[in-house]
């Protein structure tokens, strides 16, 4: 699959994943606000965007693409059957708008057996059953040219600590080591798996809550070279008041930064998702993030994880909204490129901090002295 490149500062491709595309403004005080649409229809919006130059690749939960029957753990071996055939035609599609595949990841939040956690369930015929959806989401990205894996922590977290098993790590060690396990064993090409970490919700407690968190636990797994972190930034650092730069700075340094997951958050929050630059915060410090990033020489994929604002959602037009929702975060990357490129040669030598913070602002906004003299200088009438 040749899918296009993107190419711009630290950013190898855009990604649009199906999850984002499918949101219906479900939240736990509403129902939802549009009508479900198959994978199919939302393959035709991905392509679109992608004809439309926002967008060069996409991602997917298992069960965005395909329905999941426990029974039937392996129903996509069956090329004759609905899953297989389901799966190709949405690779055709994807081919034919030239739109690549970044990574496949398996839901095992969603389901109601997942409710006390998939490969941390202390129940182990729960933690067998995970694993086999995993090994099936590994089989459906190979069909689709995923070359990787990530484990979002989902449910594998606790509200009563008392009730935590001491074998609860040794439990998700061996169910990440069965990923290049069993990728390696059945030739499925995989090149990377990542942790995508995060603090809470819809637990109140996570396993692996930061980035340092999933870093380190990299460090144990039988392959530690293959596992890398894709941070949800600014979202899953700014829930715990953490900031997104120094988690890039960190992950790029120890050479964990798989690929990115963007959106926007207000800090202390329940995860809220917001498009980029959306929202009341974040402005200065996702701009300084994508400017680190390029100082570093990290290039890879950003991936949009975010949804629309369920006001604005429209059940009248909901083509519509979900396209207008696709172009808000490709235009909230655009703008947050352009204002890193501003100040990326910026150098604050002979300014003291609060100097050079404004001084970076002025560039970042193309204010110049002049315009805010008269907001400073105030001569009194005699």
């Amino acid at each position: 699959m040749n899918s296009r490149m993107f190419n711009v500062g630290p950013i190898s491709q855009r990604s649009m994943p199906y999850w984002p595309v499918m949101y219906l403004g479900v939240d736990p005080f509403g129902p939802a606000v549009l009508a479900p649409i198959d994978s199919l229809v939302a393959t035709g919006l991905i392509c679109e965007a992608a004809q439309d130059g926002l967008v060069e690749v996409s991602s997917a939960h298992d069960c965005d693409l395909v329905p999941w029957d426990p029974s039937k753990p392996e129903d996509d071996l069956n090329e004759s059957g609905p899953v297989h055939q389901r799966i190709v035609e949405i690779r055709q599609r994807l081919d034919a708008a030239n739109v690549g595949f970044n990574m496949i990841t398996a839901n095992l939040h969603a389901h109601p057996m997942f409710r006390r956690g998939g490969l941390t369930n202390p129940d182990s015929k729960v933690r067998e059953m995970a694993k086999l959806k995993v090994r099936r989401a590994l089989r459906i990205g190979k069909k689709l040219g995923a070359k990787r894996f990530t484990y979002w922590v989902a449910r594998c977290g606790f509200e009563v600590m008392i009730v935590v098993s001491p074998q609860t790590l040794d439990w998700l060690e061996e169910g990440l080591n069965d990923v290049s396990d069993y990728s390696e064993a059945n030739d499925l090409g995989y090149d990377m798996g990542t942790i995508e970490p995060k603090p809470n919700e819809p637990r109140g407690h996570m396993y692996l809550p930061t980035a340092g968190h999933a870093a380190a636990f990299t460090g144990i797994l039988k392959k530690p070279d293959f596992w890398k972190v894709n941070p949800e930034l600014p979202q899953h650092e700014g829930m715990t008041g953490l900031d997104p730069v120094t988690c890039v700075r960190f992950l790029v340094k120890v050479k964990k930064l798989g690929f990115l997951h963007f959106g926007n958050q207000i800090n202390g929050q329940f995860d809220n998702d917001f498009p980029p630059l959306v929202g009341p915060e974040h402005l200065k410090d996702t701009v300084e993030m994508f400017r680190v990033l390029e100082q570093l020489g990290w290039k890879d994929v950003v991936e949009f994880d975010c949804h629309a604002l369920r006001s604005e959602l429209d059940p009248l037009d909901p083509r519509g909204c979900r396209k207008k929702f696709i172009r808000n975060c490709s235009n909230g990357l655009g703008i947050a490129l352009a204002l890193a490129d501003r100040i990326k040669d910026f150098n604050p030598e002979f300014l003291s901090e609060s100097e050079a913070d404004h001084s970076a602002t002025m560039r970042m906004c193309n204010l110049s002295g002049s315009e805010i003299t008269p907001f400073i200088q105030r001569k009194t009438e005699t």
